[in-house]
């Protein structure tokens, strides 16, 4: 049975990181990281563009899931609202498939910490840590496993999620 994994949280929880560790971690895996859906300069957040990140995200996912090379399909986004994973849920063929819905959070402190290194390096822009703090709390209300990430390294978040 393939599996899906929906990896939601907010900027600078680990998200990417911990992907790509499962990635490693599990055979025949793939990964897909939803900002790769919708990179533009200039980032523009319209109904049209949230419409068309939503479609690339679930045709990406679901030409994924019937490629007979993967076994494991992991996914990371933000996904702050149960609405979104919904909608991915009721477009992507989950069919014969394990679905585990994580979200990753933190406490503020280490949130504030790893976002003010990434702006440091230049990775992102000091807006991101307001936007990131206003998500934060949003995790609590989805259907979803929630994994904090404050005191963990990336390698023991992976492997609690390739547990799951």
């Amino acid at each position: 049975m393939k599996k899906l994994y929906l990896i939601g949280g907010p900027m600078g929880v680990g998200k990417t990181a911990v992907g790509q560790a499962l990635k490693r971690m599990l055979p025949n895996s793939v990964f897909l990281d939803g900002d790769w859906c919708w990179d533009a300069n200039p980032f523009q957040v319209t109904e049209e563009t949230k419409a068309m990140v939503m479609d690339n995200i679930c045709h990406l996912l679901n030409n994924f899931l019937r490629c007979t090379a993967y076994e494991t399909v992991i996914f990371c986004w933000v996904m702050h609202e149960q609405g979104i994973l919904d909608h991915i849920l009721r477009a992507v063929d989950v069919a014969g498939c394990a679905v585990r819905a994580v979200s990753l959070i933190c406490d503020a402190q280490t949130l504030e910490t790893r976002l003010r290194a990434d702006v440091l390096r230049g990775v992102r822009t000091a807006d991101v840590i307001e936007r990131s703090f206003a998500r934060l709390p949003l995790y609590e209300a989805l259907h979803t496993q929630k994994i904090d990430t404050s005191q963990k390294s990336i390698q023991a978040v992976a492997e609690e999620i390739a547990a799951l």
